[in-house]
């Protein structure tokens, strides 16, 4: 079944971003931005819990989260170790979430608009991996790219 693909996806790729944050060589270069890299690998971090907790913990596993989308670009020098945190809480609101999913909760339409239009629950969840899958990639160059001394 498609929840349990997902399922397994989603903490694959939260499970390597927080190998990623810990391959950090020095903890504040994973706030470190330098010429056309706009978006550290923290703020990204911040970004894909955020989004995680808001479209799936919120909506789909009702745990009463609001989303700070401005504070996930604005923040800054959050402790590695709190970054860690919130991934693995992340974790776990979206397996919940997913957990209890059924086929005909899939195949219905998100419970409010995303960017503009009306999709499925299924669509959205396979657009948030992906979108997870972009940042993670995101995050593996920044740290190759601006870890290094």
């Amino acid at each position: 079944m498609l929840t349990q693909t997902l399922r397994t996806i989603f903490r694959r790729d939260l499970e390597q971003l927080k190998k990623e944050l810990d391959l950090y060589e020095r903890e504040d270069r994973i706030w470190y931005v330098e010429k056309n890299i706009a978006n550290s690998a923290g703020n990204l971090c911040l970004h894909l819990v955020g989004n995680l907790n808001d479209f799936v913990g919120a909506e789909l596993g009702n745990t009463g989260y609001v989303r700070d989308r401005p504070l996930e670009f604005s923040a800054t020098d959050v402790p590695r170790s709190e970054l860690l945190a919130k991934v693995d809480e992340t974790i776990v609101v979206v397996d919940n979430a997913l957990h209890g999913l059924t086929p005909a909760q899939l195949e219905a339409d998100y419970p409010r608009e995303v960017l503009g239009q009306r999709i499925t629950t299924e669509f959205l969840l396979v657009h948030l991996a992906a979108h997870l899958m972009y940042h993670l990639g995101q995050v593996n160059y920044h740290r190759r790219l601006l870890d290094a001394d």
